[in-house]
């Protein structure tokens, strides 16, 4: 199966009216107009099948991330955080059907090891990217009480998950959950970073 089929065959299914559980390799083979031996030579199981249309997901976003990066590569790491996490929390009513999909594989994660690992893996990458941009954010900044940027990249991330599934559901609007988000960065930005200490210094700080 060449790389345009298998393209189709991935956004047949991560669009499908019949959702992740009631989807199979023939109804995407019919939605990709390709033959199921075709989608089986592509796709082993059910499963793999999945696990390709969860990872096309995550790269469309962050081509839309790195996009934004691009257009405007002067930006503060502030800005380039904002950009980000917007991007990723899927508020936006064109990237709706997108946050249908990607909260339904989160779901799904739960009893699929191999979505979970892919997901996992996603997570991370996003954390540590975060994890940077946010030392750099705040870097200057007078606060009485310092970030941490590894656990406020946690916090950005669980906050951006919830966003996405309130706005979901209706609880709240999209310009809504914006002014949650932007109130939150910030805060952020007007924080100073806590020092990062060695492995070997924090072994050796006496305890208290």
């Amino acid at each position: 199966m060449g790389w345009p089929c298998r393209r189709r065959a991935r956004f047949a299914c991560a669009s499908h009216e019949h959702g992740l559980e009631g989807v199979t390799l023939r109804d995407v083979a019919a939605c990709a107009q390709v033959s199921m031996g075709a989608v089986q030579r592509c796709f082993r199981t059910k499963e793999e099948m999945l696990v390709f249309a969860l990872g096309h997901i995550g790269e469309r976003i962050s081509e839309r991330v790195q996009a934004r990066l691009v257009r405007s590569p002067a930006q503060s790491a502030g800005t380039a955080l904002g950009h980000a996490v917007t991007e990723i929390s899927l508020l936006q009513e064109e990237h709706r059907a997108e946050a249908r999909v990607w909260l339904a594989f989160v779901a799904q994660a739960a009893v699929s090891e191999a979505l979970a690992r892919t997901l996992k893996a996603n997570y991370a990458a996003l954390q540590e990217a975060f994890t940077r941009l946010i030392s750099e954010a705040g870097e200057g900044a007078d606060r009485a009480v310092p970030l941490d940027p590894r656990r406020e990249a946690r916090t950005l991330l669980a906050l951006a998950d919830g966003l996405t599934a309130h706005v979901l559901i209706g609880h709240l609007t999209p310009q809504e959950a914006q002014d949650v988000l932007h109130a939150h960065l910030g805060g952020l930005r007007e924080r100073p970073v806590r020092p990062t200490r060695s492995p070997s210094e924090s072994a050796s700080r006496p305890a208290r």
